[in-house]
């Protein structure tokens, strides 16, 4: 039998996890993308792109396409994402599994100022100008048009349109994996002193941290939003274990 497999993408993890899915000949893999990159990088399975319409609209396909597992390997700031996802599964009676990668912790030497959401990180800056790294991508850019005494170096993977109509804002387009040691070299070209971030986990941008620990740097961190409670594993490996466990024959099991 084959096994039709949805994965909601858009992680580095999510498109791992369809390449090795895909070398499965029991498996029958689609990856759903968002749409909000304008140049996505080859995914190596079929891809769908744009949104379902909603909890309801997810559910309508699962039942329409027959898929047996709906994995949910969004960025962990996609909450609304998340929180359809587990809603269309229920709707459907489909099972879904996450991957859900861990968030950063602090370590001896971080400076972590911590808000809950992005007009938090704009007041947690201050009245006093200061230089500041953007780097939480296009999407919520313009909440720092409120704070315009600020200097601003904006990061993303594509532009930021419209641009800020802030005084003074540079942009950087580019897409990690992000090194130590280049990080800190831009802070330290750009004279940077607070760092806007979002606890993404992993270890593509965690070199922007660990830079601005090393010089003594503020990084104001969005926490990351509550999350639907269902199956999840932290990495690629283990979330394939689940899968495979999943699809055992229940006598191969021991259940």
């Amino acid at each position: 039998m084959t096994h039709r497999i949805l994965i909601l993408g858009g992680t580095t993890e999510a498109r791992q996890l369809a390449g090795k899915l895909a070398r499965r000949e029991d498996f029958s893999v689609t990856l759903s993308l968002a749409g909000r990159t304008e140049s996505p990088i080859a995914q190596g399975v079929p891809v769908r792109a744009g949104g379902f319409g909603g909890a309801a609209g997810l559910a309508a396909y699962l039942g329409q396409e027959h898929i047996h597992l709906l994995i949910d390997a969004t960025h962990p700031y996609a909450a609304r994402i998340s929180a359809n996802a587990a809603e269309a599964a229920r709707q459907a009676g489909a099972p879904i599994l996450a991957l859900r990668r861990p968030g950063w912790e602090t370590v001896a030497g971080d400076r972590w100022t911590l808000v809950d959401n992005v007009a938090e990180a704009v007041r947690a800056l201050g009245a006093a100008s200061r230089r500041v790294f953007l780097a939480i991508g296009r999407q919520e850019a313009g909440a720092f048009e409120a704070a315009p005494q600020h200097s601003y170096l904006i990061r993303s993977v594509d532009p930021v349109e419209p641009k800020l109509t802030v005084p003074d804002a540079l942009y950087l387009l580019a897409r990690g994996p992000f090194p130590e040691a280049d990080e800190r070299a831009l802070l330290e070209k750009h004279g940077i002193n607070a760092v806007v971030s979002k606890n993404s986990g992993g270890d593509a941008t965690y070199g922007k941290i660990a830079a601005a620990r090393a010089l003594g740097i503020e990084v104001i961190m969005v926490r990351r939003p509550p999350l639907p409670d269902v199956p999840s594993a932290e990495t690629v490996e283990a979330l394939v274990a689940n899968i495979d466990h999943f699809f055992e024959p229940v006598a191969e099991r021991g259940v």
